[in-house]
């Protein structure tokens, strides 16, 4: 692709996705998404390969469908209620209609069946974007409405978490994996989002961290499915002892930074006298972590047939910039002693 359309799609993405941060309109931000969804459209098709063209073409029908309902919820608001404010949501309606077209938007179950079959059909960059840049802005305007009823939210973030971690036990290919583990962390997200609204978004940074540091292991590695991890240890041995604390901290296991999050939505939920969705989600995470584990199995603990040719290639300088992933791990798997200071600035 052309450097200068690569770099004005790059400033579409952040156009639109800053566009909707600053939004108090709802006219605002629906425009701001349509230029998120239109700027990324070409980046996902580049490389004119059919799979790649037909998980932009779903990708677009199922935005497409997002942001109408979006602008049909938001003038029915306008309608009944004469306002046209983000945070002036009042009749549950449009507030109810919007909370779905958001879901739809960042593939939230149950209409979550868009997300694993587009990050199929991408490559793991372009992944990368679909999976962290692209939830920001929906999750924004989820953060701002304030619904007098958390049920239907507690309801798709518990469907969320449940079909999160059912979906991805019997996947082998690791971007469908990945499109499960996102469902599954955003399901947690909104559990809480009504509760803790910054928890929910501490929540949110903790994902983008372990996701992109997931991502770019896969990258180094050019894995696509569980089978092409076994042979990582040849190319990169070192990546490959450290691989395994990034998937585990996926999964939520202490002492690693994918704890905090899970810990501190727990125990809200148990302070919100709802310890039986709290033990229904802790179960739930039992599921994403067998995949987790199964993946770190293939990594660390499966020896691959190995002959000489299988054997070189660790010996070759890779050319890949490893800065953001070296920073990536480190922040995936050593934050947790930070957790008293994010207890602290929830409380505050």
């Amino acid at each position: 692709m052309n450097p200068y359309i690569f770099a004005t799609l790059l400033f579409g993405l952040g156009l639109g996705t800053t566009l909707t941060f600053a939004s108090s309109h709802w006219l605002l931000a629906w425009m701001g998404l349509e230029i998120n969804t239109l700027a990324i459209i070409p980046l996902m098709a580049q490389h004119h390969h059919p799979r790649a063209v037909e998980a932009t073409t779903k990708y677009f029908l199922a935005q497409a469908t997002a942001a109408a309902t979006l602008l049909f919820a938001s003038t029915t608001n306008a309608w009944l209620t004469g306002q046209w404010d983000i945070q002036q949501m009042t009749h549950p309606l449009p507030t109810t209609m919007i909370v779905i077209a958001l879901a739809l938007k960042i593939g939230l179950a149950p209409m979550h069946s868009w997300l694993p079959e587009v990050l199929q059909g991408l490559d793991l960059t372009t992944g990368l974007i679909l999976s962290t840049w692209q939830k920001l802005a929906p999750f924004t305007l989820l953060l701002q409405i304030q619904t007098t009823n958390p049920v239907p939210l507690i309801i798709i973030g518990l469907l969320s978490t449940l079909v999160g971690g059912w979906g991805g036990l019997n996947q082998t290919q690791l971007r469908k994996i990945l499109a499960y583990s996102s469902i599954a962390h955003l399901g947690w997200m909104v559990l809480v989002l009504q509760f803790s609204p910054l928890l929910s978004l501490l929540t949110l940074l903790t994902y983008f961290t372990m996701t992109f540091s997931t991502f770019l292991v896969f990258k180094v590695n050019k894995a696509t499915t569980v089978n092409t991890l076994a042979i990582s240890w040849t190319k990169t041995p070192v990546l490959t002892a450290l691989a395994p604390l990034v998937l585990l901290s996926l999964g939520g296991l202490p002492p690693l930074t994918g704890f905090m999050p899970k810990w501190l939505i727990l125990q809200e939920l148990t302070k919100q006298d709802l310890p039986a969705l709290a033990t229904l989600a802790a179960l739930s995470a039992l599921l994403s972590l067998y995949f987790y584990l199964r993946l770190s199995y293939a990594m660390t603990l499966t020896m691959s047939p190995n002959n000489l040719i299988g054997i070189t290639p660790w010996r070759f300088y890779s050319p890949q910039f490893t800065l953001p992933l070296a920073v990536s791990t480190a922040a995936a798997t050593l934050l947790l002693p930070l957790a008293p200071a994010a207890v602290a600035l929830l409380i505050t």
